[in-house]
């Protein structure tokens, strides 16, 4: 076995001389025979045949900082199945080998380290990797060839989108495709951007190749490879029974006049012309982001309808749901929200009691936080997020009814057919945003709607919001996204952020800037 030699530095590994000891330690060993065990387990998913594929991972070691931590990788053009744990390459935080894997006798081929190399260290170095699993399955082939001009894969409303980090059901998953080339290593360079273009993905699409996945740990990444092959699998069997994969209703593949959909592009035919619109949008957007009040929903129902339940209903709320886990975490978001309320001087906020005073004190003092929450509009995800409960039950008990504009529903339906992926971002808890669309005055409405936003991602005011909005839709620039609202501050922001916007105008509304310079729309079937 060739031995290059590194030393341990400040916590951290330097070329010069690891000892044959640490080679040799127990972490090292079980990092060996775990690759090898991998292997053999992807080569019978059909992930690593014919040599192909790859996997990567770190030695762990908690008094080595991660970046500087061992890398072991597995060598290319060997049967994968047949790998033994002395095989590995050894490899430095920096990518410089440190031991190579002795020749074996014919037919064997001499070693070589992973083709896939380069790749690897560049999702150890964006993305601080424990791992990375490189795959031929097929899945992960077919699933790029669908449509050959995508340059993403997109999913949702699909179970295991769970299993992908920072994703939940109502996601909607993004993977970027590159391009695939002659040789491995010149995937480098575009694999980099990729990964640099989509701050929020864990793997990237190699179309007629395969796919990269890397996690924090090995567990990380093969749990989220085993999803991602799970969810290419569902979007090829959608597709060959003429279902969409990538909107909310998986309903059949639309086909509007002169235009067709596929997987969230839009191709608009030539004799046809453009979509027809008192809105002029060209191209038309890819995404559509939605306000509630103002927008799709009179400010009325908000303000005399939504609010007034909340703010007569949480005391009955709070106490009847009081020993659940879900409101006493309710109760202690809002305990941590009036505490530095007390500190800055907030006015209305009174301080909670801790729970060991009884049930009757904590309620009150809840209940009059809220209430002045309510009263002075206050748009914080401790109020959100207990307000939206409290209108889960309204909406259970048949007390509630959502209400949209009469041209909500058509024009939604229209997007939809289109391909075009609608959102919703408001102050509202997702959940609440989720129980208007769900119940609403035109029946259930998110079939038609690709996800929520909520001030989890920001507030509505800040450019820095709809910048992180534009990241997670994974577009490949902002004017691919058009948002609506009645706010002129709002769209101020994501006019900075490089959004599309336009101004809804609807009865009610405040009165907007003089010479604001936005285009306004009265009804969404002006787009």
């Amino acid at each position: 076995m060739a031995v290059a030699t590194a030393v341990a530095v400040n916590g951290g590994l330097k070329m010069g001389s690891v000892s044959q000891a640490y080679l040799e330690s127990k972490a090292v060993k079980e990092t060996r025979s775990l690759i090898s065990e991998l292997c053999r387990q992807f080569y019978n998913l059909g992930w690593v045949s014919g040599t192909g594929g790859s996997i990567t991972m770190k030695v762990h070691d908690s008094c080595i900082p991660k970046p500087q931590q061992l890398i072991l990788m597995s060598p290319s053009g060997v049967q994968k199945e047949r790998m033994e744990p002395e095989d590995m390459y050894i490899l430095s935080g920096d990518g410089s080998i440190i031991t190579s894997p002795s020749s074996k006798p014919y037919p064997h081929k001499p070693p070589k380290c992973s083709d896939c190399a380069p790749l690897f260290m560049k999702a150890y170095h964006m993305r601080n990797a424990g791992a990375v699993i490189h795959s031929h399955g097929m899945e992960s082939c077919l699933v790029t060839m669908i449509n050959p001009l995508s340059k993403e894969f997109r999913i949702t409303h699909m179970e295991m989108i769970k299993g992908i980090q920072g994703h939940g059901y109502y996601d909607e998953l993004v993977i970027p495709i590159i391009e695939n080339t002659a040789y491995e290593n010149e995937l480098t360079d575009s694999l980099a951007k990729a990964i640099e273009a989509y701050p929020k993905t864990t793997a990237v699409l190699v179309r007629n190749h395969g796919i990269y996945v890397w996690g924090d740990s090995w567990i990380s990444a093969k749990t989220q490879a085993e999803c991602y092959h799970y969810l290419f699998d569902a979007a090829i069997k959608l597709h060959q029974l003429g279902l969409e994969w990538s909107t909310p209703d998986h309903g059949p593949i639309q086909k509007v006049k002169g235009v067709s959909g596929i997987n969230g592009r839009i191709n608009v035919s030539t004799k046809a012309g453009t979509v027809d619109s008192n809105y002029k949008l060209d191209p038309f957007p890819r995404c559509i982001v939605l306000d509630i009040e103002g927008t799709t929903t009179p400010i009325s129902f908000v303000t005399d309808v939504l609010f007034p339940y909340a703010r007569n209903n949480v005391g009955r709320h709070l106490s009847a749901t009081y020993a659940t886990a879900e409101t006493q975490d309710d109760i202690n978001l809002l305990r941590s929200q009036v505490e530095d309320d007390l500190k800055q001087g907030v006015l209305g906020a009174v301080p909670i009691p801790l729970g060991d005073v009884g049930k009757e004190e904590v309620i009150a003092a809840l209940v009059a936080n809220v209430e002045a929450m309510i009263k002075a509009d206050r748009k914080i995800t401790a109020l959100k997020q207990l307000q939206g409960h409290i209108w889960r039950t309204g909406f259970e008990n048949n007390e509630l009814e959502g209400v949209v504009f009469d041209d909500v529903p058509e024009a939604l339906q229209k997007w939809h057919g289109l391909g075009v992926k609608v959102y919703i971002y408001s102050s509202g808890s997702r959940l609440a945003q989720r129980l208007i669309f769900g119940n609403s005055n035109f029946g259930d409405l998110r079939k038609y709607l690709s996800g929520f936003f909520d001030t989890a991602v920001g507030n509505k005011r800040e450019t820095r919001s709809f910048v992180e909005i534009c990241e997670s839709l994974g577009v490949d620039k902002p004017s691919e996204i058009l948002f609506v609202t009645d706010v002129y501050h709002e769209a101020t922001a994501a006019k900075a952020a490089g959004l599309e916007v336009a101004i809804s105008v609807r009865p009610g509304n405040g009165p907007l800037p003089d010479n604001h310079g936005f285009k306004t729309i009265n009804s969404f079937l002006e787009i």
